[in-house]
């Protein structure tokens, strides 16, 4: 039986755990937790007590009164039954209501490593996975929007503090404010679970080349889906490709027309329709392929990796820190070119140790 939210959150807080930022200044992050719509109670629990809110045409409702926005400072909450934390603000738009969470950048960080690598890798793959969400997060700051992050993969998972454990902290306590730099700016800290032995350049993905988000051998990455098989319906392609909004006319299976230079397909060509560069890539992502690091046999496909292939490794990390290599020479072999700074306010500082 799990303990009560709040039981668990005064037992954290008094060992020490909650909150981190008491102790030094820190950036503080806006994480969207949740998006109500419009007339949706959502329920927060607080040390105080529980707050019910929800939007309104006229902005936040909370006890009979309509707010603007509303920030609810605290060291900690629920939400869902998942604790956090920091505070949080309520903000109503688009006719959602929006909660995001208050809550600085180190204390964030405890709640991301846990959502996305596992606890029993190495402890220098999570030091360098540390350094990474930290840089990614900082490279999202947008004072213009009404948040930085959201909490799910379409940025990074961030569980909350439901989630710490120990090796995490141990991780995120050795690398603070540990960050990736390019030009005295963080830099676009990508990462994936697997690259299949070879990582991609950011143009094969996103269409922008970017100096440090090379093709890069990785020979360590060998997870669970390094090797992988998959069949592909015919159906299904012929409905992906009527998304895409082409007009598949024949019976052909896919051929590899083109590579990337790293290996990935850049130009494919089946059931009559041929596709190119990005919106290759986009199709067999959409067929529900592990990654674009794929051969085709018939309507089977052959392939290696998970994930877009950009940045780090997740499993080429934990092979090399198997091997005996440390967070600072994990993070430059897949960020060649760039610095470990250290981060001072928001503020990237001149570069400090020169990644290779």
């Amino acid at each position: 039986m799990k303990p009560p939210w709040r039981l668990l959150l005064l037992w954290a807080f008094s060992l020490g755990f909650l909150p981190a930022s008491a102790q030094e200044q820190d950036l503080v992050l806006r994480v969207l937790l949740q998006e109500a719509p419009l007339g949706q109670e959502v329920v927060l629990k607080l040390p105080e007590g529980e707050v019910r809110a929800w939007a309104t045409p006229q902005g936040v409702a909370v006890e009979g009164r309509v707010y603007p926005s509303l920030d609810l400072p605290a060291p900690y909450f629920a939400l869902g039954g998942r604790a956090y934390r920091g505070g949080v603000r309520l903000l109503a738009q688009g006719g959602k209501l929006l909660v995001v969470n208050l809550v600085s950048l180190e204390d964030y960080l405890l709640g991301v490593l846990p959502g996305e690598m596992p606890e029993g890798f190495p402890l220098e793959a999570l030091k360098a996975q540390a350094v990474v969400a930290r840089t990614f997060a900082v490279n999202r700051l947008n004072p213009k929007a009404p948040y930085d992050l959201c909490a799910g993969e379409r940025c990074q998972v961030y569980l909350g503090f439901s989630a710490e454990k120990e090796r995490y902290r141990a991780a995120v306590a050795a690398t603070r404010g540990q960050v990736l730099s390019y030009g005295g700016r963080a830099i676009s800290a990508l990462y994936h679970a697997d690259s299949g032995g070879m990582t991609a350049g950011s143009e094969e993905v996103f269409g922008q080349a970017l100096p440090y988000l090379r093709p890069r051998p990785d020979p360590y990455a060998k997870g669970p889906k390094s090797l992988w098989r998959m069949q592909v319906e015919k159906a299904q392609a012929a409905k992906v490709l009527q998304a895409l909004g082409f007009h598949p006319a024949g019976e052909d299976p896919p051929q590899v027309l083109e590579r990337s230079p790293s290996g990935r397909v850049w130009r494919v060509r089946l059931l009559g329709v041929e596709l190119r560069g990005l919106e290759a890539g986009r199709f067999l992502r959409l067929l529900g392929l592990p990654s674009t690091l794929v051969e085709f046999q018939g309507f089977e496909a052959l392939g290696r990796g998970l994930g877009h292939g950009v940045g780090l490794s997740q499993w080429g990390a934990k092979g090399m820190a198997e091997a005996g290599y440390g967070h600072r020479e994990i993070l430059g072999h897949y960020f060649p070119g760039t610095f470990l700074s250290d981060l001072l306010l928001g503020e990237l500082p001149g570069p400090a140790l020169a990644l290779r």
